[in-house]
């Protein structure tokens, strides 16, 4: 019952949020009753794609999405780009879940550096979150471009607990890229965890 009354009053507060971009949902769904089943996991159908010329995101990688996530470009110029930044990255894409029936977003952070590792960019992104903690790193491939990737846990206020968190980044030599999925809580946050490796699979260079 306390998990259901904090994750209701969680919702509420996030609904409330000036900063949609930066909050986790502008209209969060209802608490679950107990003994609700869990969220949906996300279809892997084709949603198409994000990060090239042209579409609603220009990354220095693209990748695919699941069906009925949809991206949103935050614009470099706009009043919450400075609100917007975690360390050397800024936050260029949120593909927001909330059609697919879940509480939380994809963000696509960029960087300029061209060069570098993509674990020690890796661990400027986390570091500059001083709620993190736990962080797991370990060398991987996103798709086909060499990539580095976190599991870490942050803490909520809201729900006076830690949640979980994936992110992975990747150097091209249009910048850095660290994609990051976040999630309400842990719960929604494993619910959309097929994305996020969708995502990771197939990512290649932008073009």
């Amino acid at each position: 019952m306390k998990r259901n009354v904090m994750r209701g009053a969680a919702t509420a507060a996030l609904a409330a949020a000036v900063l949609t971009g930066c909050g986790e949902e502008e209209k969060p769904k209802p608490a679950a009753a107990p003994g609700a089943s869990s969220p949906a996991r996300p279809s892997t159908a084709a949603g198409g794609s994000v990060g090239a010329t042209g579409s609603a995101c220009a990354l220095p990688a693209s990748f695919d999405l699941v069906a009925k996530w949809k991206p949103k470009a935050v614009a470099a110029g706009s009043p919450l780009a400075g609100l917007a930044q975690q360390g050397p990255f800024r936050m260029a894409c949120e593909i927001d879940a909330k059609p697919a029936g879940n509480i939380g977003f994809l963000r696509a952070w960029t960087g300029t550096a061209s060069s570098g590792t993509p674990r020690a960019a890796l661990e400027s992104f986390v570091g500059a979150d001083r709620t993190a903690s736990r962080a797991t790193y370990k060398e991987t491939r996103a798709g086909s471009l060499p990539a580095a990737e976190v599991v870490y846990e942050t803490y909520s206020k809201l729900l006076d607990e830690s949640k979980q968190e994936h992110a992975l980044a990747v150097v091209t030599p249009k910048g850095t890229l660290v994609l990051h999925l976040g999630g309400l809580d842990t719960q929604e946050h494993r619910a959309m965890l097929p994305a996020y490796e969708l995502a990771k699979g197939s990512m290649r260079l932008a073009s």
